[in-house]
């Protein structure tokens, strides 16, 4: 590194594609694999992260002689780009992005940057809960049934990395609304919508229709030869749809109602139909339990029978699959108490579907940076399940409010060693220790990753 002005020069600025400047900034995994991928392609590349960038990241960038900074963004090297591509994490209100659109240069995604360099059929898979464990689902199953494919987006290696070094037929791509928000030209051949629920309303204004509007760019360049999968008993994505219209075929799927073409739930039974034979399965059968994993593994259903996957393969596939780390993942069981990772509950809905799978009594951790979070929706859950609430967080004022008068039990925690503790105390033989914060991680961790990863060492120790 150069300290003088902490940017690190490559040695000589690759020609190609004009030899013209693209920005990247954010030199996380999407912006270190669109560089990658934009240097192969022949650009000249400037990566830009505000903050430190992470060792292994930075060893890539040296490794491949790529141009980055890090700790600030420098105006005049950015401002030369012929397009920028943006981190996820980054708002729109970013100092920097506002003078990039100032300048008139295009803020674009990686997810679209990546795209158009390959022609695989593409299945995208967005929603506010739901959609790691269902993109992982479908990826498990279609792998199982041969096909030659990939897994990206918000899961796993970048997009743009896996079209500049491997070369798969399909991706099944885990898109969050922030990364929809930066997708312009991509098509995604397949496309599914789980559930429309308040998330990240801080990046929109607090409005919700302008993070629904967000999610159905999923559908935005679809044609009559693609599909749309979406929930049919979600009324926030149904009163989204009635402002649409659609060019793909329609298969929704639902647990309250029959479904002609699409998924419903019979006798405990998932039925599909498709243009492909129907297939069925009992919900006894399904490796992921609980009423959300119901319409998870419908909409995975539907993807592969598009696909035209064999039954026995889905069967099977629907059967056996792990579910994501982080994600009610079982850490262990001491003295008859049961404990449960669910890190990656970052919001209040993804805690409700975890209460709603629970069978025993819980004593829940709770908290981390309140995003806004409206805990009406967990009050019922809560009477009917949780004998005490373990706060994990810096502030829990908002917890303390929302739930005094449904709990006897609510305690300040200040890490992970200690929520573990003080909720194993709480705990008798027969409960559950459920980490389920409904908040982000970043007051007390890196990420949630970290949070759920010091939960599980914490576990341990006791």
């Amino acid at each position: 590194m150069d300290n003088k002005n902490n940017i690190h020069f490559q040695k000589h600025p690759l020609q190609g594609a004009g030899g013209e400047r693209l920005a990247i900034l954010g030199a996380g995994e999407s912006g270190v694999g669109a560089a990658y991928l934009a240097q192969q392609q022949g650009y000249d590349v400037f990566v830009s992260d505000f903050c430190a960038i992470a060792h292994n990241y930075k060893k890539q960038l040296q490794d491949w002689n790529i141009r980055f900074e890090e700790q600030q963004h420098t105006e005049a090297e950015i401002l030369k780009a012929v397009e920028v591509i943006k981190s996820p994490g980054i708002p729109d209100k970013a100092p920097i992005i506002k003078k990039i659109k100032e300048n008139n240069i295009p803020v674009i995604s990686e997810i679209e940057f990546a795209g158009r360099y390959t022609d695989a059929k593409i299945i995208g898979i967005t929603g506010s809960n739901g959609k790691t464990t269902t993109t992982s689902l479908t990826y498990h199953i279609l792998k199982n049934g041969g096909l030659n494919v990939g897994l990206a987006g918000n899961i796993g290696k970048s997009f743009a990395y896996q079209v500049a070094t491997e070369k798969f037929d399909c991706y099944v791509l885990e898109l969050s609304s922030f990364m929809l928000d930066d997708m312009y030209q991509f098509k995604i051949d397949i496309a599914v919508l789980l559930n429309i629920t308040p998330d990240h309303l801080d990046r929109y204004d607090y409005k919700l229709e302008n993070y629904a509007a967000s999610k159905f760019r999923v559908v935005q360049n679809q044609t009559g030869d693609d599909i749309f999968i979406y929930c049919a008993d979600d009324p926030e994505t149904i009163k989204g749809m009635a402002g649409h219209t659609f060019s793909a075929m329609q298969l929704p799927f639902s647990i309250e109602k029959k479904i002609e073409q699409g998924a419903y739930l019979e006798n405990d039974n998932i039925v599909i139909n498709t243009h492909q034979q129907h297939f069925t399965m009992s919900i006894t059968e399904l490796a992921l339990q609980g009423k959300h994993n119901i319409y998870n593994s419908m909409a995975s259903g539907i993807v592969a029978k598009v696909l035209e996957l064999r039954n026995d393969t889905i069967r099977e596939s629907m059967g056996s699959f792990k579910n994501i780390e982080h994600r009610l993942e079982f850490v262990g069981k001491i003295s008859g108490i049961t404990f449960i990772n669910d890190s990656k509950a970052t919001n209040v809905n993804s805690t409700w579907y975890a209460l709603e799978s629970m069978t025993s009594d819980v004593v829940l951790i709770l908290g981390g940076v309140d995003k806004g979070n409206d805990y009406n929706m967990l009050k019922d859950l809560v009477k009917q399940k949780v004998k005490a609430i373990v706060c994990l967080g810096k502030d829990n004022k908002r917890i303390h409010e929302a739930f005094e008068d449904d709990v006897d039990i609510i305690v300040n925690t200040t890490s992970a060693a200690e929520a573990a503790q003080v909720a194993y105390h709480l705990s008798e033989k027969g409960d559950t220790v459920l980490l389920s914060p409904a908040c982000a991680s970043f007051d007390l961790f890196k990420n949630y990753e970290d949070r759920g990863n010091q939960f599980k060492e914490a576990v341990k120790e006791l």
